[in-house]
Order: C-alpha cells, then structure tokens, then sequence
C-alpha cells in the first residue's frame, strides 16, 4: 500500500511538471520582428530570430518605420525592437514606453552616438583645417570644399533619411550661424550614405554626412565633429536653442508587454542578449562591406559566433 502511494505521488508530481513546462511553454504565434533600413539593425533582426528559432520559436520580419515602431510595440503590431538609438528614438521609445504596454528590455553593452562626421582622409588631405572642432566649418574655404551639384554653391551636409531626425540637423546648422555657408541635404537610406563616401574619395571632394557607432566604419577611419555639448533640453524640440551636438547614449532593447507573457523562453533570451561595438560593426560589415544579403548575413554571423550566442540559451 505504500509502495502504491508513493507511486501515485510521483505521477501527480510529473503531471504538475509537466503542467507546469506547458505553461511556460512559447506560444506557436510567430515573433514579430521589426526591420529598419540600416544594416546592422535588420542584420540583427535576422540573427534574434535565428536564436528564437533555435528554441523551437516561429518568427516573422516586418518591416516597420523606425519612429512609429515603439508605438507598434505598445498596441502589439510587431513585438520587439532590437536596436533603441536614443538620439534618433528616445522621444518616440519614451513616449511609449510612458503611455503603457511597452517595457524597457535592457541595454547592450555598447554605448551609442550618432551624428556628422567625416573620414579621416578629409583632415589628411587639408580640406578644413581645424576640424573636428565645429568652428572649422565657419571658414569659406572650407566649406568650398564640400560643395556639391545639389548644394547652390554651400558646402554640404549629407544627413540620413529624414524620417530618423526630422529637421534636427538643418535646426542645428542655422543655430550655429552656418546656414549661409553650409546647407543640409537628406539621404534616402543608409546604402546613400555609403555611396556618397565612396563618391567623394573618387573626386576628390570634401565631404561630411551623419554616421553613427557602433557601426562597420568605426575600423575604416572615420571622426565625429566635435559640437558643443549635449545636455538635456538643449533641442529645439524640448526648447532648447539647438546648438548641441548629440549625447553619448543608450543602445537598448524594447519589448511589448503582453508578449513576455506569451514568450516567457523567448523573453528569458532577450533580456540576456547585449552585444558589444565589435560584434555590432561586424554584422553591418557583412553587409556594407562584403556585399552579403541581410538574411545570409545573419545566417554567417550565427555560424561564426555560437560562443557568444549560445550563452543566451536556456
């Protein structure tokens, strides 16, 4: 009789087990993963999935505007975001994050900045003597040098697409006292920007467009201007005058709420997940540099790297 006890026991034990391993269980419904139109953001988005799938995770890539994402995560439309840059995304991240349904998921370890710069060749070859300071950009001549078709005779600044910033840059530059020599143009996507790097060191020509680390450029010799300090409220949009530069900021993750529920292993995964400034670069690099598509990219990245990834397992 005893015997017999112990063993009804241990089979009310295991139901509740395994009871317990099927709540916890990820649900069937794919994970929706927002993609972007910069390199290492959609490169990620490959390689987080790759992850989730090793688990026995569906997932599925949206893509999605990188300012309304964060408002997509709180209403549950998509349910992650891998990359928060906080200079370009931190009023939109806040704002919903602030409003309910979306949750801080953590940092990388990589810190963040995102702003005009140059390639170094542009200080090697004389173009604007004085830079990185932002002072250098007063003088004629060197804004001369950075003229382009497009720029009616100003030097030119070649921003990212201006959806990432809306008029932050052009608001920068005239409160600078620069709009009579300088102009600001906007680039359709990050593959323009590249482009315009290339294009430049062909013609010889001078040339400054917004640029961000981590990224593949931080191993090819590229320096941010030097503007004057990043403080809270310094932004036109928070009332500031606009002079700033940007901050030295966050790189965090977000999640929607209701989906940490329903993906309690995935959710687990991507609260560990932080990657540092090399490993980010070396995923766009893949990209902007070896000419891989995003999706084989991330296919490599896993392949190469199981030492880092598998540490976010289970």
């Amino acid at each position: 009789m005893f015997k017999t006890l112990t063993k009804i026991i241990a089979a009310v034990a295991l139901l509740v087990s395994l009871a317990s391993t099927s709540i916890a269980a990820d649900s069937k419904k794919p994970i929706r993963i927002p993609v972007h139109n910069w390199s290492s953001q959609v490169v990620m988005a490959y390689v987080i999935g790759g992850i989730f799938e090793s688990i026995g995770d569906n997932v599925e890539y949206v893509p999605a505007d990188s300012q309304a994402v964060y408002e997509s995560i709180r209403q549950g439309d998509v349910d992650i975001s891998q990359e928060v840059w906080q200079s370009a995304f931190g009023a939109s991240f806040d704002a919903a994050r602030d409003a309910g349904g979306l949750l801080d998921w953590g940092d990388h370890v990589a810190r963040s900045l995102e702003d005009m710069g140059y390639p170094n060749w542009v200080a090697d070859d004389g173009l604007c003597p004085g830079l990185p300071d932002w002072t250098a950009l007063q003088n004629p001549d060197c804004a001369a040098n950075f003229a382009t078709p497009d720029s009616g005779g100003k030097g030119r600044w070649l921003e990212g697409p201006q959806t990432w910033h809306q008029d932050l840059m052009p608001q920068r530059l005239e409160a600078l006292g620069l709009g009579d020599l300088w102009t600001v143009k906007f680039a359709g996507g990050a593959d323009a920007l590249w482009a315009e790097l290339a294009a430049a060191k062909k013609e010889g020509r001078g040339t400054i467009i917004f640029n961000w680390t981590p990224n593949f450029t931080d191993g090819a010799g590229f320096t941010f201007i030097d503007f004057p300090p990043y403080y809270d409220g310094c932004r036109p949009v928070d009332g500031g005058d606009g002079k700033c530069g940007s901050p030295d900021g966050y790189l965090k993750k977000a999640v929607n709420e209701k989906w940490t529920k329903t993906h309690p292993d995935a959710a687990a995964m991507f609260k560990k997940m932080s990657f540092n400034p090399s490993q980010i670069g070396a995923m766009a690099a893949l990209v902007d540099e070896d000419g891989m598509t995003q999706e084989d990219a991330g296919k490599k990245w896993l392949a190469d790297n199981k030492d880092v990834w598998q540490k976010f397992l289970p």
